[in-house]
């Protein structure tokens, strides 16, 4: 790696985000992998889409080895500059609706699909019974 550490703001190397220009963020260093581009083995797709944000995740998810670490000082252009860089937002999950303990209209309806197939054929067979001639 370079021995002087240029610090770069995350806005600069965000817009580096196409394929003729790939700046990536992996673990606080910036890395220019625009040569890299057509020799990547997932293809330059995976590379572009972890462009614009902190692509360390992506890749440690993906276990690459150690020949693929050693290969990245050759693309270490700097730091990023991490007050730069925006907060991750949180997952804020969906209000739920109330929890309906008794499901009183599901039960209901439930009980009369039940019942009322039942009721006509009771039906059927009572006036099957009174109408037979004997």
């Amino acid at each position: 790696m370079a021995s002087d550490k240029k610090i770069l703001a995350f806005e600069e190397v965000s817009q580096h985000n196409k394929t003729k220009d790939c700046w990536l963020i992996i673990s606080g260093k910036v890395y220019d992998v625009t040569p890299f581009m057509d020799d990547h083995p997932g293809g330059d797709e995976v590379l572009l889409s972890s462009t614009g944000k902190d692509a360390t995740n992506d890749f440690e998810d993906v276990g690459h080895s150690d020949t693929a670490r050693d290969m990245m000082e050759k693309y270490y252009i700097g730091e990023i500059d991490s007050s730069s860089v925006p907060a991750t937002r949180t997952y804020v999950a969906p209000q739920q609706p109330t929890y309906n303990q008794d499901k009183t209209p599901e039960f209901i309806i439930k009980i009369l699909q039940f019942l009322v197939p039942i009721l006509i054929l009771g039906l059927a067979l009572v006036v099957r019974q009174y109408t037979k001639k004997e």
